[in-house]
């Protein structure tokens, strides 16, 4: 059984990208912020928000060890921070200067890989700090990037759908056609597979795409074989593009996220659903797997992550669909809002709300004023801390306030525009951002990464116009 146990509800605009250590869990978001919490209570650590990125952080991740943490940006770099005190060790600029999408540490935590919108690779000795190698795939983005067990070779994805496999010398060892409208994510199984008959050992390996699909492959690596990828299967469960992909420590388990808003976990050995989950109320953009617990994050345009715990102790069958949001809040028992309570370490106050027969209409209802003078907890403190988790539910299960549209955000900033102008690549942007991006990034487009045409800034006056009506109706 997958349960939810917390919410956070911390970074003001899209999650991108989580990441576990042994002890930690951290975030990234447009916001460009990461933060990072403890897995013992899932508060934050008292140096988090981590701050340095000028724009968008797309992805974060530990190094095996856990002491370090690496993120990347729009603003062309990947910077490394020591998770103990979140201290910034280094700044690794991208030579191309290309918005970074990607980054991974090596199982060894010696080598850390950085990918970019323009396609390029860099391959950064953790010692020296300096790039050890660099390369670049063929067409578009890259997007994903997962390294084997034995750190001897990694896989890319980029957007144009294919996947590319590098030795630890960064020479392209294969590249396969793997998903038509582009690849999202990939993962390799950090436990081998082994071929009895020939005593050779595969590496299982997880990729999903713009396509809808997740598909399963073999990755065979050997000296006197070089490499071999081979197709087992595609798993169904979603509607609508496959945005991430990870499998749980010991290979037993797959999680994946979707546009369709649903997060489905599949047995690897079967292709069977175990769980579908379906808390977020926009685009899962991110999940991971804890490493030495069971513990699932899921991340979201909706601005939280989502926690869940599974229990081992009641097996799972194939094929067998756990929904959590098949009762809404509003529908709650009281025993339902007893099991959150403890779920949200508030079991003390158990007793008080079955006393004042508090159900899900009414935990929804509550407000400071009814915990002070109908509940009667006095302390301050513990009253705040049950509106935090209140508020939390709220976000996470009701449409709250209409969402921003897309086109009124800054593609840079991700901010709603207060004097959008066009750029020549045809999108618009905010005008004192991108005439930073331009003075950065030697005229190239944030959207494209194809160099402009012209520096010339057309004021949008139309969408101008629209966001300030859109905004006026937003304050009624």
């Amino acid at each position: 059984m997958a349960t939810l146990i917390h919410t956070l509800a911390d970074h003001g605009d899209d999650v991108n990208y989580c990441a576990f250590s042994s002890s930690c869990l951290a975030t990234c978001s447009l916001d460009k912020t990461i933060r990072v919490y403890s897995l013992s209570n899932f508060e934050e650590l008292p140096y988090s928000p981590l701050k340095g990125h000028t724009y968008a952080v797309h992805c974060c991740g530990f190094s095996p060890s856990g002491h370090l943490l690496a993120s990347c940006s729009t603003d062309g770099t990947t910077m490394v921070w020591d998770a103990q005190d979140g201290r910034r060790v280094a700044v690794l600029e991208q030579p191309s200067g290309s918005p970074v999408r990607v980054c991974r540490f090596s199982p060894e935590s010696g080598s850390l890989v950085s990918g970019a919108a323009d396609g390029s690779v860099v391959l950064w000795n953790m010692q020296s700090l300096k790039p050890y190698r660099s390369g670049n795939v063929k067409d578009g983005s890259l997007v994903a990037c997962a390294f084997s067990p034995n750190g001897n070779f990694f896989v890319t994805g980029s957007s144009c759908g294919d996947l590319t496999i590098w030795d630890d010398k960064m020479r392209c060892l294969h590249n396969e056609k793997a998903h038509d409208l582009g690849v999202t994510c990939c993962d390799i199984s950090s436990q081998p597979i082994s071929d009895g008959e020939h005593g050779l050992r595969y590496f299982q390996m997880a990729s999903c795409g713009q396509d809808n699909q997740i598909k399963l492959w073999f990755i065979l690596f050997a000296d006197f074989l070089g490499v071999e990828l081979k197709y087992k299967c595609t798993l169904s469960g979603h509607s609508a593009p496959v945005l991430a992909c990870a499998f749980s420590y010991d290979g037993h388990m797959l999680v994946s996220g979707s546009v369709d808003k649903c997060v489905v976990i599949y047995e690897t050995s079967t292709g069977n659903t175990l769980y579908t989950l379906s808390r977020h109320t926009r685009y899962v953009t991110t999940c991971a797997f804890a490493p030495h617990s069971p513990l699932l994050a899921t991340g979201s345009m909706d601005k939280t992550v989502n926690i869940w715990q599974f229990d081992h102790k009641q097996p799972c069958a194939g094929n067998t669909v756990e929904n959590d949001c098949k009762v809404a809040v509003e529908d709650w028992s009281e025993d339902d809002v007893s099991a959150w309570l403890c779920a949200q370490d508030l079991a003390d106050f158990v007793g008080i709300f079955k006393i004042n027969n508090i159900d899900g209409k009414e935990l929804l209802n509550l407000t400071k004023e009814s915990l002070t003078q109908e509940l009667k907890i006095e302390s301050l403190g513990l009253r705040s801390k049950i509106l935090q988790k209140i508020e939390a539910l709220r976000m996470t299960l009701s449409p709250g306030s209409v969402p921003v549209p897309d086109e009124f955000l800054c593609p840079i900033t991700r901010e709603v525009m207060k004097d959008p102008v066009i750029a020549a690549d045809g999108y618009s942007y905010e005008k004192e951002a991108i005439e930073n991006w331009i003075s950065n990034k030697r005229r190239s487009s944030p959207m494209t990464n194809l160099p402009l045409p012209s520096v010339m800034l057309t004021p949008n006056r139309t969408l101008k116009m629209a966001i300030s009506r859109w905004l006026e109706t937003q304050q009624k």
